[in-house]
């Protein structure tokens, strides 16, 4: 049982409280982002650089994972690509992605490309606030708890 961590894009906060989950428990927690670190990781926390280019660390993560794992992503194409693989998707937010929710989440963000693609200027997501850390963090604990 592993957690991925798309960290790129993953905020502070969200890494924060995934540091201090895994080093609670003991999950192995490997980022992968295609920059270093800014800070060395703790002990219970393996980084992992990949080469700079698009989706390399994305491919980098769906290569690796395996069925039960939990990535963390905002990425929706990359939580699509784990779940068929039999492993959950989180997002910073709180929202888990599912077998069972993933293909809305798909034509959703179709849907925002191509109006963007159009010309029609779009708001990005809110800043994370913290109901989406408590969410997010309640969601983590859930999966850990149910893997005990």
């Amino acid at each position: 049982m592993n957690i991925w961590v798309d960290a790129d894009a993953c905020p502070k906060a969200i890494r924060d409280s995934l540091s201090r989950a895994a080093e609670r428990t003991g999950v192995p927690l490997p980022p992968h982002a295609n920059h270093p670190p800014r800070t060395p990781p703790p002990p219970h926390i393996r980084s992992l650089q990949v080469a700079a280019g698009f989706d390399v660390a994305d491919n980098e993560i769906v290569r690796r994972v395996t069925e039960g794992d939990l990535v963390i992503t905002a990425d929706i194409p990359l939580a699509a690509e784990v779940i068929e693989k039999g492993a959950l998707a989180l997002n910073p937010r709180g929202e888990l992605y599912t077998a069972q929710n993933i293909r809305a989440r798909l034509n959703m963000r179709d849907f925002m490309e191509t109006m963007r693609s159009s010309g029609v200027v779009t708001d990005g997501p809110p800043a994370l606030n913290q109901t989406d850390r408590k969410a997010f963090a309640d969601q983590l604990d859930r999966w850990l708890a149910q893997r005990s």
